[in-house]
């Protein structure tokens, strides 16, 4: 196991709220990423996102069945009636009297990258203290900007692109075409690249899994400098519990698809022109994040095979400490069984 940032402040017992847990409540966290990235590995490569998917959600739902919290997911696969399991609204953890908390799950972040076998598919857990998660209200996209700590305050999604670029540039005290943006390879983003590229700036384009996309805007010397474009809503809720403990940004805005999602944002009492910050999207100052990578990528490394073990590679966060943990795991291998449900 590897370490980073403050890990003196990890202590044995970690807790939200007062109620405090008998074991590491990081530590368990990591467990459940990881058991939903071993889980979807052998899915890797061969076109079945949706086999990976549900390797994936059944087995994060098997751990967290365990860890010692009474959670409620707020950010799941689904509505009850659409996701059979970690549906929004359902109770996860063993029940035994540990700290309430809101809990936002994305078992693959990156099901087609999984499916195709490229970079940067992880599996994704962030838990805050009951209540403080903000509620997208079905609204599955919203558009992000993110940044890290130097130009946190600078930045302003109202702004046109090109200002936020070199608002960025000069925080970070480097010429304009040494910046680089992460943005999804969607359609809807071919007018935000062309200005990216006009200002002198460089993309980094990607096709799916925005979260690494964002913690890699907010770390040094990862290459990426800020995230812009529309992506989901749930992921961007699960971004800013790691850059609560990262530093930076998250700035998003309510992007629905359509009339009726617009109209059901406006009837439970969304303003669509307001600019959601970090603490908007979660008000907790105390809140952990967990991530596995199933497939190499620029934060982790995916999942690998030796011999009879299982090798993976993990990050934990926790915002109130500032405590962000790397953890190499090594696992028995045992005998995988296709996915059925």
């Amino acid at each position: 196991m590897t370490e980073d940032t403050n890990f003196a402040q990890l202590s044995p017992r970690l807790s939200l709220g007062d109620a405090e847990p008998d074991r590491n409540l990081a530590l368990e966290l990591v467990r459940v990423t990881e058991a939903a990235a071993i889980a979807s590995s052998p899915w890797v490569g061969l076109g079945d996102k949706n086999a990976a998917d549900g390797s994936a959600v059944d087995a994060m739902r098997s751990l967290l069945s365990t860890v010692n919290f009474n959670g409620v997911v707020v950010i799941g696969e689904g509505e009850k009636d659409e996701a059979p399991m970690l549906f929004n609204g359902e109770h996860v953890g063993n029940g035994g009297g540990g700290p309430e908390v809101d809990v936002a799950v994305d078992p693959i972040d990156g099901t087609r990258l999984t499916a195709l076998g490229i970079n940067n598919a992880l599996s994704v857990l962030a838990v805050a203290e009951r209540g403080s998660m903000f509620d997208p209200s079905a609204v599955f996209y919203m558009d992000k900007l993110v940044t890290g700590p130097e130009a946190a305050d600078l930045v302003d999604l109202r702004l046109p692109t090109k200002q936020n670029l070199h608002l960025i540039a000069k925080a970070k005290n480097k010429p304009i075409s040494q910046v680089t943006v992460c943005v999804l390879d969607r359609p809807r983003h071919q007018g935000l690249i062309e200005e990216i590229r006009a200002a002198g700036a460089r993309t980094k384009i990607i096709l799916d899994g925005d979260v690494a996309g964002a913690i890699a805007a907010t770390r040094e010397d990862t290459g990426v400098d800020a995230l812009m474009g529309v992506g989901g809503t749930p992921e961007g809720i699960v971004t800013a519990c790691a850059i609560r403990a990262l530093g930076g940004v998250i700035q998003g805005r309510l992007w629905p698809q359509d009339d009726e999602e617009k109209q059901r944002a406006i009837d439970a009492g969304h303003d669509l022109d307001r600019v959601l910050t970090t603490t908007d999207l979660v008000t907790s100052d105390n809140c952990y994040f967990a991530a596995t990578g199933i497939t190499d990528g620029d934060l982790l490394r995916g999942v690998r095979y030796k011999d009879n073990t299982i090798r993976t590679q993990s990050i934990v966060m926790r915002s109130k400490s500032g405590t962000i943990r790397f953890v190499d795991g090594e696992h028995q291998a045992r005998k995988w069984e296709p996915y059925t449900r």
